[in-house]
This record gives structure tokens, sequence and C-alpha cells, in this order.
């Protein structure tokens, strides 16, 4: 049982129905993500626009769950690792192995991409002081400096999400059990 109620688009503020809605007529359901970010609109109206300008930024798809995978392991958030395993395999079409990497924190089979997964690590670890040394191994890998951003917009729409969740202890959708996760002990 969540720790915070999970809203229904009926019983949601007003202002929360749309993004609820849209949801629901997106995927079908509502992640109970959204029904908890619903008590807030102005949370709820955050993580969809954020979510929309960071699938526009200059990461493909699998970079973008790279980072969104690499924070929700890092953040312990086990709805957000069942939510874009989810995503890597049904809109991304990504490998299983390069998935269960991401979900076991292990290196990953692709050099690029374990330097985009090891930039965010080091981004959440140090909270942006990141050394030069991991500044310069994510540039030598071929990200520039917008990536560079990119990486810490990621790492803000994680953090909304992934807190949001860990606080709310928010119960899994059926629909997402299939790609359950916990955290290591």
């Amino acid at each position: 049982m969540s720790r915070i109620s999970i809203h229904s688009i009926e019983s949601a503020p007003e202002a929360s129905r749309p993004y609820l809605e849209k949801a629901k007529a997106k995927n079908g359901f509502v992640p109970n993500l959204l029904g908890v970010l619903a008590h807030a609109p102005s949370a709820i109206e955050t993580y969809l626009s954020v979510t929309e300008i960071n699938s526009r930024s200059s990461f493909s798809l699998t970079e973008r769950e790279v980072v969104q995978l690499t924070a929700a392991t890092n953040h312990g958030c086990s709805f957000c690792v069942a939510g874009h395993t989810a995503v890597a395999y049904k809109q991304g079409k990504l490998p299983e192995e390069l998935v269960e990497a991401l979900r076991h924190q292990t290196p990953l089979p692709d050099a690029r991409l374990e330097a985009l997964a090891a930039f965010t690590r080091a981004i959440i670890r140090s909270k942006g002081a990141v050394s030069s040394a991991e500044l310069d191994a994510f540039k030598a890998a071929g990200y520039g400096e917008q990536q560079v951003l990119e990486v810490i917009l990621g790492v803000a729409l994680a953090t909304l999400c992934n807190f949001s969740n860990v606080l709310a202890d928010t119960e899994l959708n059926p629909e997402l059990a299939a790609y359950r996760w916990q955290p290591r002990a």
C-alpha cells in the first residue's frame, strides 16, 4: 500500500485530471506515479512537461533510457526502474543484455553507453561537482557540452519522479509487474 494515496482521474484535483486522461489515452492505464503526483497539479505538470522537453534532447531514446535507468537504480526507485524497463523493451526495443546490465548496475556492453551511465552516476554522486577526469572521460566517449547539460536535465527529471515514488512507496501497476525490481539490500 502506497504511503501517499493514488488518485484516479475521478478523484484527482480538477487541474490534474487532463494530465491523467492524457496518460491513460497514451498508455491504456494511468501509471500510479502520476496518480501520486496528481496531488500537486504543478508537480504532475512539471513531470510531464519536462518529460516532453527531455524527449527533444540530442540523446536517442536508448541514451535517455540509460540516464533514466541509471538514476532510478542509484536512487533506489523500484517503480521507475520497472517503468523504464518497460519503455526500454517496448518502445526502445533495447537488447536484454543492455537493459539487464542497467537494472543490475553492472558494466554496459557498449563503451559509449557505459561512459554515459558512468557520467550520470558521477553527476548524482557529486551533485554536479564531477572531477575533470570524469568530465574528460565523458567527452572522450564522443559527448559534448550539450550532452553534459542534458544528463543534468535527465537527472533532474528522474529526481522528481524517483524521490516522489520512494517517498510514497508507490504501488506498482499490474501492467508493470513483469518488470519488477528491488534495490540491493
